[in-house]
């Protein structure tokens, strides 16, 4: 298992009195895309993984799949296309509505979910080892309320 990489340090631009929120986010998805080039995830992007981890083992037909990753449906639909060729997912009929197309994970897009899961929660250790688990605990709780709050 290969090793995160330490946590890195960015220096708040000169001229700015404070990292803002957007800044801080960014250099963590930093760490989570070192994290994807790290051994072999099939050449999938953090986007395909955001996708390939919002099907649920029933399968979703893309339209509500869109709206769970607040994507377009036509957007979503060419990520499926993609990683239908990729051999991630297959569609098939709904069994509700035949005209309604399912999205299924493969069982090698079900691999390739427990590998990116396996990575995140490294880094997710990791993070909470640099700031302390229930500081860490608090972060996480607080970016799942403010990602679940109502409309």
């Amino acid at each position: 298992m290969t090793p995160v990489k330490r946590l890195r340090r960015h220096p708040v631009p000169e001229g700015v009195a404070e990292a803002h929120v957007p800044m801080m986010v960014g250099w963590l998805m930093e760490q989570v895309r070192d994290v994807l080039r790290q051994g072999d995830l099939g050449g999938l992007r953090g986007s395909h993984f955001r996708l390939l981890t919002s099907v649920p083992r029933g399968g979703i037909n893309v339209t509500d799949l869109a709206a769970a990753i607040s994507m377009t449906k036509q957007a979503a639909g060419q990520f499926v296309t993609y990683l239908e060729g990729t051999g991630h997912l297959t569609t098939r009929p709904d069994p509700q509505d035949r005209r309604v197309r399912l999205v299924v994970r493969t069982p090698e897009g079900d691999r390739m979910v427990r590998a990116f899961g396996a990575r995140v929660a490294r880094l997710e250790r990791q993070w909470a080892g640099e700031v302390g688990a229930e500081r860490f605990a608090t972060f996480r709780a607080v970016l799942h309320d403010l990602t679940v709050l109502p409309d």
